[in-house]
């Protein structure tokens, strides 16, 4: 298989071609899931929230018990290289991962050796400009995640088994994006992304303490809103809210926001992107010092790719 241009893979800080970047069978993040990772993306091709994203990635490690291999700033270091080293034009999507290590067969995570770290850079893939403009549906999945209810909620893991099974059913509904409702009825956040509600011009999203990501882009559309004097209150939310609500958006990464229009085939409200979606995506990228070009300004860039995309 040919490597795709402009891609770079980095192994325990080694450059090697990604058609030829291998891990071990015996690696446990291949066995059991058993690895954390963030997904990052450039912008004039530097990294954004570069530090915020790898202090997420440690507390990750901490939440399931994995031993950095590498500091912080060596990391960081680490990640600028391989996006240095990444041939071509266009932006770029940063994924880092790290897993306990290669060992023996068996659950115990004493058995694993030295941790693994992967670092993969690759041509950043966004979403259609209609997207952006016209809003997308989305689907609600009542389910329960790997750490859902454990020490490791909240953490970034790579076990997405639950996630994918949850996106397949939104595709097969002709939405792009499924929200995961739990077991007491509580609406998290979707497989890749956070979730906000809009009512009476107040914006509404579920606390951090029910299990949900702590998203990079979600904290950076918070200082937005308060930027802006857009009231948000941290509640728990249920479908209702969702069914009720004046708008809905999603956060992640790559995407940054996305209007929701639909939800379950039905319309929310006028069945159209709102102003508050608009503004407090707005002052986010002003905020962030990032280009004014704002997405729905766009050309359309080709369909939005299932996988990849981080919160």
């Amino acid at each position: 298989m040919e490597a795709q241009p402009g891609s770079l893979v980095l192994i325990n800080g080694e450059v090697v071609t990604p058609d030829r970047a291998v891990v071990s069978v015996h690696d446990r993040g291949f066995l059991y899931g058993d690895s954390i990772f963030e997904v990052l993306r450039t912008y004039d091709r530097k990294p954004y929230a570069l530090a915020e994203h790898v202090e997420r990635l440690f507390q990750s490690a901490g939440r399931v018990a994995i031993d950095m291999p590498v500091s912080r700033q060596a990391l960081e270091a680490e990640i600028l290289s391989a996006v240095a080293q990444t041939s071509g034009a266009g932006e770029l999507v940063v994924r880092v991962q790290i897993t306990r290590g290669i060992g023996p067969l068996g659950l115990d995570p004493t058995l694993a050796r030295e941790p693994l770290r992967v670092i993969l850079v690759e041509p950043i893939v966004l979403p259609h400009a209609d997207d952006y403009r016209k809003g997308i549906g989305v689907v609600l999945v009542q389910t329960e995640r790997t750490t859902d209810n454990t020490p490791a909620a909240g953490a970034k893991v790579a076990n997405y088994l639950v996630s994918l099974l949850a996106l397949r059913e939104a595709y097969a509904k002709g939405a792009k994006e499924a929200i995961i409702v739990d077991g007491r009825g509580r609406v998290l956040e979707g497989t890749t992304s956070n979730v906000f509600v809009v009512k009476d011009k107040v914006i509404l999203t579920p606390p951090e303490s029910e299990g949900i990501l702590p998203g990079i882009t979600r904290i950076g559309l918070l200082e937005a809103a308060a930027a802006i004097n857009s009231p948000v209150r941290i509640t728990t939310l249920t479908r209702g809210d969702l069914s009720s609500a004046d708008e809905v958006f999603i956060s992640s990464t790559v995407r940054e926001v996305l209007p929701v229009v639909r939800i379950d085939g039905e319309p929310v409200a006028a069945g159209e992107p709102g102003p508050v979606t608009r503004a407090v995506h707005t002052q986010f990228r002003k905020g962030a010092g990032l280009p004014m070009r704002m997405p729905w300004q766009e050309p359309s860039l080709g369909p939005l790719r299932p996988g990849g995309l981080g919160k």
